[in-house]
């Protein structure tokens, strides 16, 4: 029986040992691991896709922990149907036992896992909008503070204005307004932009 694993990291600066460690111990085929590095909101990930695409009916999937196949509960419960129902594939969470769809095959065996996957399905989904909450406070309570995101703003000299007049009236070149107000040429257009809305206020 083929055995295939699934890894996913929600960005590239994550590490993914412990899940491929977890893998490897089972003796899965390092070219039947397959890792996307995006976050579990959807199913729209290349490798996962890919996988899925060479899975044939008995095959065997592992995958560390649920919320590693996702973080939205009701597509974990849609992929997890189309996978064991539909495909006809094993797969088996290796942080929880008792979703092993090898085993416990009978009425009580599907009810109880069922449910698991369910609970795990929320939690991983509740898990996922309390960090985005978390986030979203940690940003406000920051810009509260008057920590400022993205690129620093570039200010012009406090002789810009004379430097913009002298250029406007061919005393400097465009070159020599640059170097002179240590800002780039985009920069310098959008600065000569802001002092001429002032201007017209």
């Amino acid at each position: 029986m083929p055995i295939y694993g699934y890894i996913r990291v929600s960005t590239i600066d994550q590490n993914e040992n412990r899940q491929r460690d977890s893998l490897q111990e089972l003796n899965i085929p390092d070219n039947n691991i397959y890792m996307d590095k995006q976050s579990g909101k959807d199913f729209n990930r290349p490798m996962y896709k890919y996988l899925v695409s060479r899975l044939r009916k008995g095959d065997l999937l592992y995958i560390k922990s649920i919320d590693r196949l996702g973080r939205n509960y009701e597509e974990i419960q849609n992929q997890w149907r189309i996978l064991t129902k539909e495909r006809g594939i094993d797969i088996a969470v290796i942080d929880m036992p008792l979703l092993d769809t090898r085993s416990n095959k009978d009425l009580m065996g599907t009810f109880l896992a069922d449910i698991v996957l369910q609970v795990l399905s929320f939690v991983a989904q509740n898990e996922k909008e309390a960090i985005r909450k978390r986030q979203m406070e940690g940003i406000a309570s920051a810009k509260a503070r008057g920590t400022q995101f993205g690129r620093p703003v570039k200010k012009p000299p406090e002789n810009f204005a004379l430097l913009v007049k002298d250029w406007e009236r061919g005393r400097l070149s465009f070159e020599e307004a640059l170097q002179k107000s240590h800002l780039k040429e985009s920069t310098f257009y959008r600065r000569l932009r802001e002092l001429r809305d002032n201007k017209v206020k």
